[in-house]
């Protein structure tokens, strides 16, 4: 059995779903001035987001004392995924890119625990925290094409 999720985790965890969820609600509602241009915001949350997951990712490979060449490659693909999707300059389908990344990066999270470089728990953390940033950002790209 796994332990819970730890409080200060979980609360910032989902503290950090409130600015792409709100920033999606005004984009999908058409609410005000910056309406137009909040899933931009998404896009570059959802990208930083994806550099702190390789950054995490680093962190825990690097707790074997011969890190992976693999592993540590791996770590560095969501800052360059992210990166890919700011300078697309294009918003709609570099917002569906980023919801499939962020859902693919379960992959390696499930990888990570199952190898035990990642807490037990982080999966139980992880899901939801994509599922939901990758839901904002899949929203936000249909909200500039509807």
């Amino acid at each position: 059995m796994t332990k819970p999720v730890p409080l200060p985790a979980l609360l910032l965890g989902f503290a950090g779903l409130i600015p792409p969820a709100a920033l999606t609600a005004v984009a999908l509602l058409d609410l005000g001035l910056f309406a137009p241009s909040t899933p931009g915001f998404v896009l570059t949350y959802a990208a930083v987001i994806l550099s702190f997951l390789g950054g995490s990712w680093w962190g825990f490979v690097s707790r074997e004392e011969r890190p992976s060449w693999v592993l540590l490659g791996i770590a560095v693909l969501p800052a360059l995924g992210g990166w890919a999707a700011i300078f697309s300059f294009q918003p709609p389908a570099a917002l569906f890119g980023l919801a499939g990344a962020l859902v693919a990066t379960l992959a390696v999270d499930a990888l990570l625990v199952r190898r035990g470089l990642a807490p037990g728990w982080w999966m139980k953390l992880r899901i939801p925290l994509s599922l939901g940033l990758a839901l904002c950002s899949a929203l936000s790209g249909w909200a500039l094409i509807r």
